[in-house]
């Protein structure tokens, strides 16, 4: 409005006065509404573009070429590479070698004169380590008739074991398909290539296929034990994560020891999918989780993974600069490190007092977190009124709620030296079926993925215990899969 145009509502009288103010005032209600929920709007945003590896569970690949935080693990001190005392790996010559060939002189360089008969002297060796000339291997069986002499019985050889078809593929080399596939997680296409290219043989898409199928088949009953052993285990580590079939989102699902994992997929991602991985619904021990909520509905004991923590802590302190993130951040590490320090020393539980004194700090901690960042005023609604549903808080006031919460389940490491102090091993578990995903793309059917899970998890097993993945997968194809060590 004009001045003019105001003085003329101030001349009409007091009634025009307040109307007009009045006016005014619900014009600013109006755009107090709009301006609350614009910076609630820029908030989101910016803490959405200031997340990475280091403060959220975003993957390091996401972080591109920034630069990143500093990491809050001290330097040893040690010089790279190996330290002293260290044995070596290095290449050494052994006592009997495969092939041996003589470069001995036969004439002599002076008189031409034979140099056949002399015995050398001063001989020195040097050996080569290297790979044979690479080829398959054709075997032919022949089981034939014979007649006894004797009564005159016909007596009819038997093929070996596994010998059914005319031409076949043996299990070496079916094992060594599986092996690329699933565990070198090559496509199907490199796997050809590369056949092609060591042995110069030709394999059919189909080959690659029926290989798949027989270990998944061979695999029912390990799988079945693998998955049983894990349910009676003191401690197991679950995690999900996203995977592709046939275009749609579909969800792994691990439980994992230090010497066992289990895989399932499913289209669901809550209870309905951790239901079908059959571990959790009859799970006794520790859960060690990410704290998503479907995890609380089992009846188990819980553990928080503090890795997350760390990370949400870290985006605390970046975005507001508040001292008591800080200061559980070092509490956590410090007490992480403590444990682990008890338990190189041979020792169960900490030195008397000493977990009273890390959960004291905790508590102090978290309770000036909550009053740093107190609850969020009510919401309004557009037409001026409290906003209904449950009020929205911010991203540090419910991490803050969940540690107050959870206190136990977040310190489960210092009561228990069998916790883990995070759920890193689930998610190293997973991470190779997202390296499947960013190789090879989707699966292309619901069976592909089953089949990539069973096969995939007895090998994750197999490698934490240290036994050979091609010896692994040939016993399979023989009929009489290596089993693992069952006590989880």
């Amino acid at each position: 409005m004009t001045r003019a145009e105001i003085q003329a509502v101030y001349d009409t009288g007091p009634e025009a006065v307040i109307s007009l103010v009045e006016r005014l005032l619900a014009i600013i209600a109006e755009q107090q509404v709009v301006i609350t929920q614009l910076t609630a709007r820029v908030q989101r945003l910016e803490e959405q573009l200031a997340r990475n590896s280091q403060n959220s569970s975003k993957p390091p690949a996401s972080d591109g070429f920034a630069r990143k935080t500093k990491s809050r693990w001290e330097k040893s001190g040690r010089k790279p590479g190996g330290q002293p005392g260290r044995e070596g790996q290095t290449l050494r010559a052994v006592a009997q070698p495969d092939v041996t060939v003589s470069h001995l002189p036969e004439r002599c360089a002076g008189c031409d004169a034979c140099l056949c008969g002399v015995v050398p002297t001063d001989l020195q060796r040097r050996q080569v380590f290297d790979l044979p000339p690479l080829s398959i291997l054709v075997t032919e069986h022949l089981a034939g008739t014979k007649s006894c002499p004797a009564c005159g019985r016909l007596n009819r050889g038997e093929f070996p074991a596994g010998v059914t078809q005319p031409v076949q593929y043996g299990p070496q080399l079916l094992s060594l398909l599986v092996y690329l596939l699933v565990y070198q997680l090559l496509p199907y296409g490199r796997v050809r290539e590369l056949v092609q290219d060591l042995f110069g043989a030709e394999l059919a898409g189909g080959t690659l296929f029926t290989a798949l199928g027989r270990c998944y088949q061979g695999l029912a009953d390990t799988e079945a034990q693998i998955q049983a052993a894990i349910r009676e285990a003191h401690c197991a580590q679950f995690d999900e994560t996203g995977v592709r079939i046939s275009g749609k989102l579909w969800w792994w699902h691990t439980a994992s020891t230090p010497t066992l994992t289990h895989y399932t997929v499913h289209r669901k991602r809550g209870r309905e999918g951790s239901d079908a991985g059959g571990v959790l619904p009859e799970f006794g021990g520790i859960a060690v989780h990410d704290a998503w909520s479907p995890y609380f509905q089992y009846g188990c004991a819980h553990a928080l993974c503090n890795a997350h923590h760390l990370r949400e802590l870290q985006a605390a302190l970046e975005r507001d600069g508040q001292p008591w993130a800080r200061e559980l951040i070092a509490l956590l590490v410090a007490a992480h490190r403590q444990v682990a320090a008890a338990r190189v020393a041979g020792a169960s539980a900490l030195a008397a007092g000493a977990t009273e004194a890390i959960v004291g700090d905790y508590r102090r901690w978290v309770a000036a977190g909550l009053e740093a960042n107190p609850p969020a005023p009510p919401a309004t609604a557009a037409g001026g009124g409290p906003k209904k549903g449950r009020r929205a808080q911010s991203a540090t006031r419910n991490l803050l709620l969940r540690l107050e919460r959870y206190e136990r389940e977040t310190l489960a490491f210092l009561f228990d030296f069998g916790v883990p102090f995070d759920n890193n091993l689930a998610e190293r578990d997973l991470r190779m079926l997202k390296v499947q995903q960013k190789v090879s793309g989707c699966f292309r059917s619901e069976g592909g993925a089953l089949w990539f899970g069973r096969i995939r998890g007895y090998l994750s097993t197999m490698r934490k215990q240290a036994q050979p993945m091609l010896a692994a997968i040939e016993s399979v194809f023989q009929g009489r899969p290596l089993l693992p060590q069952l006590s989880a």
